[in-house]
């Protein structure tokens, strides 16, 4: 069944296109950064529902007035590299239409620079952030590792001065280009990593448990081997115990066989002294 487009729909699709046919990014440094920082800022709200995370996403901020329209002006659009929208649901978008966001712009953007960035583009960007409200904006030159940061203080976007360190007011996220890289910090303290680091650690802690099960494993044989080795030890001495009390009963049976002996052989004496016959003489 082919789906009915409404005119609004196809005047959106027309006006307002999901793509301005540019890559998302110019190379390996860039696309890596992109997805890290992307895919960490999902994971620090994955548990909240109206924050909304997107990667290279065109943002139209104000729609098209009729005139504006007939006139064929072009909407003012940006896609930053990474932008953070509190107070927006999760979802599939083909674009951020303002309009129809209730209104709720951006506050966090994140640009990496490209060799494709063109001062005049970079700058373009920058009075367009400043413009229509995000109020924290991080721009990470791979090349030269160096960070920059603005805070919205009013209408405008102010510098930073110290980025090394610099914790984000509206993230809680930490920066840091120490390492000669740009790396960021959830606020408890772990790292922002890329999927190949995630599979890494997961790798890690699979050998790791894979060891301490092994570990539990020996120990548990260990303390299994202690116990049968004490249990033959103590069979071991019962039965030195029984064979000694056997020793004993068979010593007591030969004493009381030699003391009956004995016995009856004095008893003989004693009827053959009676009837008047010296024993010794029979030997």
């Amino acid at each position: 069944m082919v789906q009915q487009l409404s005119p609004s729909t196809i005047e959106d699709e027309l006006l307002y296109p999901d793509s301005d046919g540019k890559p998302l990014a110019d190379n390996t440094t860039q696309l890596r950064l992109i997805f890290t920082i992307k895919g960490g800022l999902d994971a620090l709200f994955k548990d909240r529902d109206d924050v909304f995370v997107a990667a290279d996403l065109l943002w139209y901020p104000v729609k098209l007035t009729q005139q504006e329209v007939i006139e064929q002006e072009e909407p003012q659009r940006q896609a930053p590299d990474v932008m953070v929208v509190l107070g927006r649901p999760k979802g599939d978008r083909g674009s951020y239409m303002q309009w129809k966001e209730d209104n709720t712009a951006p506050q966090v953007a994140f640009e990496i620079l490209s060799p494709g960035n063109k001062k005049k583009d970079m700058e373009t960007k920058f009075t367009f952030y400043q413009q229509h409200g995000i109020e924290e904006y991080y721009l990470y030159n791979p090349k030269k590792n160096r960070l920059q940061g603005w805070l919205r203080k009013g209408k405008n976007l102010k510098e930073i001065t110290q980025m090394e360190g610099w914790k984000s007011p509206l993230l809680g996220v930490k920066f840091t280009t120490g390492e000669g890289d740009l790396v960021l910090f959830h606020p408890n303290g772990e790292r922002f990593v890329d999927f190949v680091e995630v599979v890494e650690q997961r790798d890690r802690e699979r050998v790791e448990k894979e060891r301490e099960r092994l570990e539990k494993e020996r120990e548990r044989v260990e303390k299994e081997r202690e116990r049968v080795e004490k249990e033959r030890e103590r069979l071991e001495k019962e039965r030195q115990q029984q064979r000694a009390i056997l020793a004993e009963d068979e010593r007591d049976r030969q004493q009381s066989r030699a003391d009956r002996a004995e016995s009856d052989l004095q008893k003989m004496r004693e009827r053959l002294l009676q009837l008047g016959i010296d024993p010794d003489s029979l030997s």
